[in-house]
């Protein structure tokens, strides 16, 4: 990359091009067709290991983690994994724009769960901000007493669950390299699919499988990007330009599906990205 740019421009596009990339792999996880999320998962994740597996080498890195990580490497490792699934089933069922706008709401709980776990402290603005947001995920999902809004009851699980592993992820950025931690997360998550597979495996067509596979590369290299693009510039520069990926994913639900979001989960959206907007505005304060 061009030593003249600097390093917030180049943090910005390489969280643009995670942003396009896991647009990407949302689009064809919802091309895979009728799959199970389950199993859609594990082949999504399968890439990683081997990508991940040969920069630990390269590195001559830990495989495994310091002892002092396990633990955080283990739950962060159950919790993105829950997220991936949940993530995968919303994406079948809801307008892809939708789903992913939800999933969205991630760093908010990262928030929540700080403060529970972390201790860090939760400014008024911010909790206020948090209760707009979900107000705004509320439009999208359109709650009724009906089973319309299971799909959308279960992005929220996903971003919640993304949001524990973010969180996870905080702590593990001081004692971890990016690859390590991609590693133990795509061989744990594969490894703790696996059985769902021995017992309740789809028959998939050669076209599946490559979507499925296709997938997995673009969250692998989406991964690279987004760790490299914080180790670049920190979150408070940087983290707003994440929501790019609803638009990737808004333009790729209208040409690829024809299916564009209605008027209120537009607001929806409007009202989480103003949201989102402030929250990124307020964390860049001194």
């Amino acid at each position: 990359m061009d030593n003249r740019l600097s390093n917030k421009t180049k943090g910005i596009i390489f969280i643009l091009i995670a942003a396009f990339g896991f647009a990407l792999m949302a689009m064809f996880v919802k091309l895979a067709g009728d799959l199970p999320s389950i199993q859609k998962a594990f082949f999504r994740n399968i890439v990683g290991p081997f990508t991940a597996g040969i920069l630990v080498y390269k590195h001559k890195a830990s495989f495994f983690g310091k002892k002092s990580s396990r633990k955080l490497l283990l739950l962060r490792s159950i919790a993105g994994t829950i997220g991936v699934v949940f993530n995968f089933y919303a994406i079948d069922n809801m307008v892809l724009s939708d789903a992913n706008m939800i999933n969205k709401l991630s760093p908010l709980f990262v928030i929540i769960f700080s403060y529970i776990f972390l201790h860090e402290k939760v400014h008024i603005k911010q909790a206020i901000t948090i209760i707009i947001a979900f107000f705004g995920a509320l439009l999208i999902i359109k709650p009724g007493f009906n089973a319309d809004i299971f799909p959308g009851i279960v992005a929220m699980l996903g971003a919640l669950s993304a949001g524990a592993a973010y969180t996870c992820l905080r702590s593990l950025g001081k004692s971890e390299p990016y690859y390590t931690t991609v590693f133990v997360f795509s061989t744990l998550s594969s490894l703790f699919l696996l059985p769902y597979l021995l017992f309740f495996f789809k028959p998939m067509t050669l076209t599946q499988l490559v979507l499925l596979l296709l997938a997995g590369v673009c969250a692998t290299i989406s991964q690279f990007c987004i760790t490299l693009a914080y180790k670049f510039a920190p979150a408070k520069e940087i983290s707003i330009f994440d929501y790019t990926n609803v638009v990737f994913a808004a333009l790729i639900s209208w040409v690829v599906f024809g299916v564009l979001p209605d008027f209120i989960s537009i607001l929806g959206y409007i009202i989480i990205f103003a949201a989102a907007f402030y929250m990124f505005l307020f964390n860049r304060e001194p």
